[in-house]
């Protein structure tokens, strides 16, 4: 059979800025899934075409016209171009199966979309699937996820299509995807992995991968795409400390603050880590990822969090500091004067201030949905920053949108952007310090629109307060610019999201 394997990992680019950052950044993020399934594929005796899109390029052009059938894999926020990418291939007859994040979060929107809408995966479930053993309009899963993925050689010709141009050039900065483990040992409200226990995977093929690595893709940055890296910290920094020092590539990672203490941020320098990224969340919640007890209050959260940064400082690490700003446990002014102090006072970590988003499964979701929060004619494309698709507790729209543009005009000011220049001896940092102030400054002019329109626009607000379900017509065109030549594809009642939740069918 001829297999294809897509991931769609952005919508239409809608400006150059947008453009170029798809480019560079968005097109580095490709996920360890799709890559495993298309060498599973290829393992399987199948002809295999793996593709990403990242908001650049012809989608059809990556597939031959006879293809038998395709997996898609997407998130929420581009499920709608996923949408429409399936009506076209199963109009031309062929079977499509679709996976990833929003597939978990919102089976039965994907179910009106695709012959067959997947949540957990491992070999055995594809092998069935290409033997066609389940009828069409089914949900379905493994009885859990893969135990392990292949070696980043056994994966060398996805890696090479997705993050190399052309296949064969490198980047600035050129990511291979992996993961060291699964699962969440935190149950965090918003997070899709809340009830997943956490399992480290097999680490003799991390031993395999970086010495494949060193040898084969020099200049190539190791990206642990993983929520919770290093959990288990010593066995994970046993395998990156065996390496010998001159043959040690740079990597990324994403943690929470309890795995940090100033001897394992030592050992992460010295193993080469070039790039984390740390979940503060809220300054109100969250508390255990900081190490502290559930208790501890805002100011304990904030000078235990600043102790962390500040060791870090010395690193020369490119930081990145994750917040969500408008949880139920966000209220007053606190919230926003603790971020804007933390953004301040760490020139040197770079801050993304995220809306949350109610995703299917989520504890989130369900007191949202319950309480009647959700801004149910808002489609897909929306569930992400810089658009709210629910109402706040504490905050009126107006109100939240001001202290978010508050926050914004602090991370994007010159004076921040002529600090970390500054303190920067990295010109890759530079690259990317001036890359994501070019982003955040989008941000921040959305945000004055918004902060305008609903000063202005009686209808706009009573939309965004859930006292009106009229969709306002500034999403409608927004949603347009977003898809594109695919609009004419989904219908009004398409983009109308069902947010049913269902059980899949185990296999």
């Amino acid at each position: 059979m001829k297999v294809g394997i897509l991931e769609i990992m952005a919508l239409l680019p809608q400006s150059r800025f947008e453009k170029l950052y798809n480019l560079f950044v968005i097109k580095q993020m490709a996920s360890v899934t799709p890559q495993t399934i298309s060498v599973w594929c290829r393992e399987l005796g199948h002809e295999t075409f793996y593709a990403t899109y990242y908001g650049i390029g012809d989608i059809q052009s990556c597939f031959p016209d006879d293809l038998d059938i395709l997996f898609i894999s997407s998130s929420t926020i581009n499920s709608p171009l996923s949408y429409a990418v399936g009506k076209i291939f199963r109009k031309a007859g062929v079977q499509t199966v679709f996976g990833g994040s929003h597939a978990k979060a919102f089976p039965a929107d994907c179910l009106r979309f695709f012959d067959l809408v997947v949540k957990e995966c491992d070999k055995n479930l594809i092998a069935d699937i290409l033997a066609g053993r389940f009828e069409p309009g089914s949900y379905i899963s493994s009885t859990k996820s893969f135990e392990d993925l292949p070696t980043v050689e056994e994966r060398l010709p996805e890696i090479k299509g997705s993050s190399l141009f052309f296949k064969k050039w490198q980047s600035i900065t050129t990511i291979v995807p992996t993961i060291t483990s699964i699962g969440c040992p935190y149950t965090c409200n918003f997070c899709t992995d809340w009830n997943k226990p956490y399992q480290l995977l097999p680490l003799d093929r991390l031993e395999t991968d970086l010495t494949f690595l060193s040898k084969n893709l020099q200049g190539a940055v190791l990206a642990f795409f993983e929520p919770n890296f290093a959990v288990k910290f010593e066995k994970v920094f046993k395998v990156l400390e065996a390496v010998p020092p001159e043959s040690r590539i740079p990597y990324m990672m994403e943690c929470s603050q309890s795995i940090l203490s100033p001897s394992r941020i030592k050992r992460m320098r010295e193993t080469n880590c070039s790039f984390f990224a740390v979940g503060i969340e809220s300054w109100a919640d969250y508390a255990d990822k900081a190490g502290l007890g559930r208790r501890s209050s805002e100011m304990e959260k904030f000078n235990q969090t600043l102790e962390n940064f500040e060791l870090l400082k010395e690193n020369q690490l490119f930081m990145q500091a994750n917040f969500i700003f408008g949880l139920d446990s966000d209220c007053g002014e606190s919230s926003v004067t603790l971020t804007k102090e933390f953004i301040g006072q760490t020139p040197y970590a770079w801050p993304t201030v995220n809306i949350p988003s109610p995703f299917g499964g989520t504890p989130l979701f369900d007191q949202l949905y319950t309480d009647e929060r959700i801004l149910e004619e808002l489609p897909f494309s929306f569930y992400q920053t810089p658009y709210l698709v629910t109402t706040i507790k504490n905050y009126d729209p107006l109100t939240y949108y001001s202290k978010l543009l508050e926050i914004s005009s602090v991370v994007c000011s010159d004076d921040m952007l002529k600090r970390r220049m500054e303190i920067s001896r990295n010109w890759t940092h530079k690259f990317y310090y001036r890359l994501r102030t070019g982003g955040e400054k989008f941000l921040n002019r959305f945000y004055r629109e918004m902060v305008e329109r609903l000063r202005t626009d009686r209808a706009f607000r009573s939309f965004h307060e859930g006292e009106s379900v009229v969709l306002p017509e500034f999403y409608q065109q927004k949603f347009e610019e977003q898809l594109g030549p695919y609009v004419p594809l989904l219908s009004q009642e398409d983009r109308r999201p069902n947010l049913e939740q269902m059980n899949p069918v185990i296999s």
